[in-house]
């Protein structure tokens, strides 16, 4: 049988992917672990391998074009196993096993077919062989389907065999299933209440058409979205219908950190690059924050946590997620374990992920998951802002710039170097006394700093 390729899910979030480019041709001759294509999702660009040794054919994953999670894009042959017509042909003289259409033993020396552990099935009921690659379309235990499709019509309680597919080779795709939903004769579960069947309807944002006849035809133009900034939508709109929000925000002063920071940079060792020499590390106000909140959250460990129905998760680590812009959106890589590794560690750290972050070259690891996120708009000179949470984060900080502020000491107004920042709270994972319990935390490393190197 050959060896179907799909389009693998590489993030969590992802539905649909694209294929960036074919590293082979059809009828090339592939080896297991070969890399044979490239996807591009809306964070990042990840090179697919081979699942097996053979001949790549049947290739219906066209560049460029949306593909579903879990969708074939090519088949890959065994070297001398029939393909096509031949298939079929193969398929047709041999004997098919009485239970999943699959092919049964070979004949015995005396030309005989071993018997059957079970009652063999009707002609009738014999599954239909596929005329392109003489594989088995469909049996008596189900349609081809796509993952995706089976967990929808399972949900919506759709029987698949009913269903005539619609995707390559007849495999039953997520479209169908809506079709055969919005076909269906509406229901009712008999245990819902008469009340939540007659309550209103969610409200719903304005169409498109709504939108644009609020303006002067011809004084806009259109620009499609894409994948990036749909998931961007989404995932803000569902942050911020689903978490409930509260905020809170101090004033940090930064003198003590600027001078450390000075100091520790004016002692980087030099390393020798392709460049020439350049310090080993060059530490910022923002490397010096991550590593401020990841030490407030394992000195307020319960802060530290993630909201789910069943129960709350505790973390271990603190694995601070940072705010990225890139070209069409942003993106938050990780780094893990930020509470143990020097400010050095992080800087350099910090500098590769934004890089590879820019240029989609992420791992999903590498942005996916984490316990908070710090988000700094400082270098744009912003004051103060608030930020939205990012699913399963129960904590955000919102960095803004430091400036030179009067402030009030024993009774003098003098100078200093402030910073404000605000923390975006899940209130069902932190209260607001634990909210400002980490805060003040945060604020007493920025402003003893030499705790940080210890």
């Amino acid at each position: 049988m050959p060896v179907e390729v799909i389009l693998p899910k590489v993030d969590m979030d992802m539905a649909t992917g694209q294929i960036s480019r074919w590293f082979v041709t059809e009828g090339s001759v592939v080896k297991q672990g070969d890399v044979l294509f490239e996807i591009e999702t809306d964070k990042a660009a990840m090179e697919i391998d081979a699942p097996a040794s053979g001949i790549l054919l049947d290739v219906t994953g066209k560049e460029g074009v949306d593909i579903p999670v879990g969708a074939p894009v090519a088949w890959i042959y065994a070297d001398g196993e029939a393909y096509g017509a031949d298939a079929v042909a193969k398929q047709d003289e041999a004997p098919i096993s009485p239970l999943v259409g699959e092919m049964s033993a070979k004949p015995t020396e005396g030309g005989a077919v071993p018997p059957a552990s079970h009652s063999a099935a009707p002609a009738s009921g014999l599954p239909a062989i596929s005329p392109t690659r003489g594989e088995i379309s469909q049996s008596p235990l189900g349609a081809r389907a796509t993952p995706l499709a089976r967990r929808l019509a399972r949900e919506a309680g759709i029987v698949l065999s009913n269903i005539a597919g619609t995707g390559p080779y007849g495999r039953v795709v997520k479209a169908d299933i809506d079709a055969a939903i919005a076909n269906a004769t509406p229901r009712v579960a008999p245990e819902a209440p008469a009340a939540a069947v007659a309550s209103a309807p969610a409200p719903k944002a304005m169409s498109d058409d709504q939108v644009l006849k609020l303006f002067a035809e011809g004084s806009y133009e259109l620009v499609p979205h894409d994948s990036m900034r749909k998931t961007i939508a989404r995932r803000l709109v569902e942050a911020k219908s689903t978490i409930p929000h509260f905020y809170l925000t101090l004033d940090c002063e930064l003198d003590a950190l600027l001078a450390l920071r000075t100091q520790l940079n004016a002692a980087a060792p030099v390393k020798k690059t392709e460049k020439g020499e350049v310090p080993a590390y060059k530490l910022s106000v923002n490397d010096m924050v991550i590593k401020a909140m990841a030490m407030a959250l394992m000195a307020v460990p319960d802060a530290n946590a993630s909201w789910t129905d069943s129960a709350m998760v505790k973390h271990k680590h603190a694995d601070v997620g940072v705010a990225v812009s890139i070209p069409g959106g942003l993106i938050t890589p990780i780094i893990r374990h930020a509470d143990e590794k020097t400010l050095s560690t992080i800087s350099n750290e910090m500098k590769d992920l934004a890089s590879r972050a820019r240029s989609r070259k992420l791992k999903p690891e590498e942005y996916q998951g984490g316990t908070t996120a710090v988000s700094n708009l400082g270098m744009f000179g912003i004051k103060d802002f608030a930020a939205v949470i990012n699913p399963p984060h129960a904590t955000i900080l919102a960095v803004g710039a430091g400036e030179q502020r009067a402030v009030v000491k024993n009774g003098e107004i003098k100078i200093a170097n402030v910073m404000s920042v605000t923390l975006s709270t899940d209130h069902r994972a932190v209260d607001g006394a634990l909210g400002a319990e980490l805060l003040g935390a945060f604020k007493r490393k920025i402003e003893n700093p030499m705790g940080m190197l210890v």
